[in-house]
């Protein structure tokens, strides 16, 4: 059952299929401002620029409402915005070593991640369906994998042993896509929570601002410098903070308030689609026959899965 909500202006459906368009471009975005920043650094940016242009609006129209934020909804705010610092860390560092292809697919396997915790945070067992599902993206998952490390050729599939597998560049970046869509999954679902009473500016100026401000320290830690790149770099940092943040990212939040945590998060499965399709003219990266199988699997899996949480 959903909770009280005002009537939408636009159709969230079409709202979505916006957002969906906006994300699509930031692995392209994020390829090109790699030729010139570190993933970190590049993170920072795409959250701190958010958050920025948003304060002005937050602060001035929205003062009384953050006012008026209990401390445990603060704090959920907060805790939302430190798993979106860390699922961008994750999923921008994870295209420095797999294709766009493999890091898009498998970071969309949130709402895989969604259903698994189901159950704890839903009271919500799993059903048939969601078991069914899963086990055909993790079958998938294993096949887009496969493909990053091994080769096909006249005698069959060549692959190198275990532990070389596991020290690879493509299975490393799969991995760290995979861990970005879990702290994605749990993203999604406190917004599900918190957007039910939270207006929409005010809830991601404090999750893109709390997220910006972990990145920061997490660059500094990380001892990576915060100026001194070229002019195209800052281009490509405000290109992503304007489309896939602002647009795309801000787009699902705005559909939270009327549609399941879990319906959202099966919309991403358009994600990789077009990102692929844009990395095809724009990177010149062509995904081989055995990785979209694997990715054929892991959709449809995932919608499986997904179907009835879509309906909630």
């Amino acid at each position: 059952m959903k909770p009280a909500a005002s009537p939408p202006v636009l159709p969230p459906a079409l709202v979505l299929i916006l957002g969906v368009g906006a994300v699509s471009t930031a692995a392209i975005f994020i390829r090109y401002a790699q030729a010139y920043a570190p993933s970190l650094v590049i993170a920072a940016f795409r959250l701190g620029i958010a958050a920025l242009l948003l304060a002005p609006v937050a602060l001035l129209r929205y003062r009384d409402e953050l006012r008026s934020l209990r401390p445990t909804d603060l704090g959920f705010a907060l805790l939302s915005g430190v798993f979106l610092a860390l699922h961008f860390a994750a999923w921008i560092t994870s295209l420095e070593y797999t294709t766009v292809a493999s890091s898009v697919v498998l970071v969309t396997t949130t709402p895989l991640w969604v259903a698994l915790m189901s159950p704890f945070t839903l009271r919500e067992p799993l059903s048939r369906p969601v078991l069914g599902g899963m086990a055909l993206a993790l079958a998938g998952g294993m096949i887009v994998g496969l493909s990053d490390a091994c080769t096909w050729g006249r005698g069959g599939l060549a692959c190198p042993q275990l532990g070389e597998m596991l020290r690879g560049q493509a299975v490393l970046g799969d991995l760290l896509a995979l861990f970005g869509a879990l702290m994605a999954a749990c993203y999604l679902q406190i917004g599900r929570r918190l957007r039910a009473k939270t207006s929409l500016i005010p809830y991601i100026f404090l999750v893109y601002g709390m997220a910006a401000l972990l990145l920061v320290a997490l660059t500094v830690l990380a001892r990576q410098p915060l100026g001194g790149y070229p002019a195209p770099a800052y281009g490509w940092f405000v290109l992503l903070a304007l489309v896939p943040q602002l647009l795309g990212h801000s787009a699902f939040n705005w559909a939270l308030r009327y549609l399941s945590a879990a319906y959202v998060s099966v919309s991403l499965l358009g994600e990789p689609v077009g990102s692929t399709v844009l990395a095809y003219f724009f990177l010149d990266e062509t995904p081989a026959g055995m990785k979209i199988f694997g990715a054929i699997l892991i959709l449809t899996g995932i919608l499986i899965a997904s179907r009835r949480g879509a309906g909630a």
